[in-house]
């Protein structure tokens, strides 16, 4: 069995691809994590940065191993729903302690999507459509806090558009004959009812109104090989997270910007976090339009920095 695959991440795209050899999942927004089932029954949880969060997750290991004795790597999302069933990403955090946590969290539902190994034999070199005939039958008896996501053979077009009435965040596209590739290389698409991405934290701006809080973060995104400034946000924390914030980014304040900017108080930090933001568009000069500030993530581990291509 390997010691890690790296996972396969969906590029995001304006509007779901269509055609037959296309199927669609609903998005989850939570922490994409590979499980593993060694012999023995041995259970590791794996993040995206192949971190082993096994013991954070002890529901989803106990579910995992009632599932029978085959060895397998999973891969998947964990995620807390909210009371309609949707994925909740401040929840999750939340349930695992903030941002640097150490809390075991027994929320937790791990949807798994693939399988990229069973009982000896490495699977990944199969299409999508065999490998889910493998999942599918093994997954058929799971229960409680292991679940297999419904894979939809369908319309795209109208299925984002029901996506979108339901408040969910978005779907997945994945071509069903293609092997298993690790990297974005486009044979999975996520298509997101509301822009939403994850964005390098710079810098922040102190606030004027309340002492010991941030006013605004200062984002970047990825342009090649280089990071680019994206825009400030300013909106959707409150004054406590706004202090929480400060008090996080002064840990790790740096003389040396990533990225300078033209804001006589900045304060730069190391790009070591990232913000979820919400926006509705891009200005033309490449900055977000109407952000908004969601959570805050990993840079080096459970996100892709978003690829800025305006």
């Amino acid at each position: 069995m390997p010691a890690r695959i790296e996972p396969c991440l969906a590029r995001l795209t304006g509007s779901p691809p269509e055609g037959p050899e296309w199927a669609y999942e609903i998005k989850w927004d939570g922490y994409r994590i590979a499980v593993h089932v060694e012999v023995g029954g041995e259970v590791r949880v794996l993040t995206r940065g192949g971190h082993d969060w096994t013991y954070r997750f002890p529901t989803i290991v106990k579910a995992v191993r009632e599932l029978g004795p085959a060895t397998m790597i999973l891969d998947g999302e964990a995620v807390v729903l909210d009371e309609q069933g949707r994925s909740d990403f401040n929840a999750l955090v939340g349930s695992l302690g903030g941002r640097g946590g150490k809390k075991v969290s027994t929320d937790t539902v791990f949807y798994a999507f693939d399988l990229l190994y069973l009982d000896g034999h490495d699977i990944s070199m199969l299409s999508l459509e065999e490998r889910r005939m493998l999942l599918d039958p093994l997954l058929e008896h799971a229960s409680g806090a292991v679940r297999l996501p419904e894979m939809i053979e369908s319309d795209g077009a109208s299925l984002f558009a029901s996506a979108a009435e339901l408040g969910l965040e978005g779907i997945i596209a994945k071509r069903l004959d293609v092997p298993y590739r690790s990297g974005r290389g486009g044979e999975w698409r996520k298509i997101k009812c509301v822009q939403a991405d994850t964005f390098v934290i710079i810098g922040y701006e102190p606030s004027a109104s309340t002492p010991g809080a941030v006013g605004s973060l200062i984002l970047a995104g990825q342009k090649g090989n280089d990071l680019v400034h994206v825009g400030n946000v300013g909106t959707g924390f409150s004054d406590s997270v706004a202090r929480q914030l400060r008090n996080q980014l002064d840990a790790i304040v740096t003389e040396r910007p990533a990225v300078r900017v033209e804001a006589r108080s900045a304060v730069y930090v190391q790009p070591i976090l990232a913000a979820e933001i919400e926006y509705r568009a891009w200005t033309g000069d490449g900055k977000l339009r109407h952000a908004s500030f969601k959570g805050v993530r990993d840079a080096a581990d459970e996100i892709a920095i978003y690829s800025v291509d305006v």
